[in-house]
């Protein structure tokens, strides 16, 4: 008789007894060895629980944290959206970015759990331990209170693979400080905690050993329904008070250059923009590293980004994910983000051969086929966000 292999689900569900008999729902990402990256499964699982949760007068709030050390969520599982690109493009169909079926269906899952996510009836206490990039901040940006640690490593790098800051990134770099937005989408760049409370991406900075103590403290609370949300703002407060002197020396780069991010990204055209971060001199290695992100990243990734964050302006979350999920689609026909995917995971030559190759090349009207949209409004995959 063979072995069955038996294979942990991408995401596991407890509830956890209070002490007045009300529940917390814990949900755990569970794939640390791709530390924890977002799958379609993983999605559905998500979305099906937190919206029993949602429905069960006896959870008084949910919990959202990942299984390991390294990372909450790096991101998105690319590899069977990879090979759905190659196929769209082998067919000859990616005149219609409804014909990868599979990308329809991704995008539209997982957008729908990050609008969720932004619209949950109950507290939700996302727990961002270590590494947090692109569809992870998708995960957590969304959550009632969200908890950065000592090791919390955020960034959206989108501009390294051909795409750009998705999963309502549209909406909340829109929603960051200044010109910090525009700057880490066409940086990627990476930034801690203190930075991410900063940056109105996370709302506490608690160190990672405290959570023990905090589940205890959640649960001896008085839940009720009624006054959940401030039970555990207090719970959040007080840990983070104590935990202040462990993040006081940590480095602050977007406070620190936040001046400077203004007056490079406040220029009026995107070239300007771009030729004003490039022409930087700095010894800094943070702004240096930015800097080559950008000069190796994709050029049509950074007019996206850019050209979003004017166009979205003044969207609501909803009319946000609906215009990305058109823009999504129209990059999973054209050839960057495949090509991204492929240099950067499949061969990891980091040799990517960019399509336009550079920025110069990316006209408005070649640009602006990124929002045509094939769906008449009512009929869109999305329509009944709100």
């Amino acid at each position: 008789m063979e072995d069955v292999v038996k294979v942990a689900a991408p995401a596991l569900f407890e509830e956890l007894v209070a002490a007045n008999g009300k529940r917390i729902g814990v949900a755990t990402l569970n794939v640390e060895k791709t530390l924890n990256a977002i799958s379609l499964e993983m999605v559905d699982l998500l979305d099906a629980q937190l919206r029993a949760w949602a429905g069960d007068p006896q959870i008084a709030m949910v919990l959202l944290q990942a299984a390991g050390e390294k990372a909450f969520c790096a991101g998105g599982d690319l590899q069977d959206l990879y090979r759905t690109m190659l196929d769209q493009h082998a067919s000859g169909q990616s005149a219609d970015i409804k014909s990868n079926t599979y990308a329809c269906d991704f995008f539209e899952r997982e957008y729908r759990l990050d609008y969720l996510i932004h619209t949950y009836p109950k507290p939700m206490l996302a727990w961002a331990h270590g590494i947090v990039m692109g569809g992870g901040i998708g995960l957590m940006a969304g959550a009632s209170h969200r908890v950065v640690t000592e090791k919390s490593r955020l960034a959206m790098p989108e501009i390294t693979i051909g795409l750009y800051p998705d999963v309502g990134g549209t909406w909340f770099l829109n929603r960051m400080p200044g010109q910090l937005g525009l700057f880490l989408a066409l940086t990627g760049a990476s930034f801690g905690a203190a930075d991410a409370v900063f940056a109105r991406l996370a709302d506490y900075q608690i160190e990672h050993g405290q959570k023990p103590a905090l589940l205890a403290s959640l649960l001896s609370q008085p839940w009720d329904g009624k006054q959940d949300d401030v039970l555990l703002t207090r719970v959040l407060l007080a840990a983070e008070q104590q935990a202040k002197p462990a993040f006081a020396a940590a480095p602050t780069p977007l406070r620190q250059h936040f001046e400077l991010i203004h007056q490079l990204c406040g220029a009026p055209t995107l070239d300007e923009v771009v030729q004003n971060i490039v022409g930087l001199q700095t010894d800094d290695g943070w702004l240096q590293k930015g800097i080559a992100t950008l000069v190796a990243g994709s050029p049509a990734s950074a007019w996206l980004s850019h050209a979003l964050q004017k166009r979205a302006l003044h969207m609501s979350l909803a009319e946000v994910f609906r215009l990305e999920y058109v823009v999504s689609l129209h990059c999973a026909a054209r050839t960057d983000f495949a090509e991204g995917i492929r240099a950067l995971i499949i061969d990891k030559d980091r040799q990517p051969k960019w399509q336009p190759a550079i920025l110069a090349e990316v006209s408005g009207e070649w640009g602006n086929g990124f929002f045509d949209d094939p769906w008449p409004e009512n009929d869109h995959p999305l329509a009944d966000l709100s």
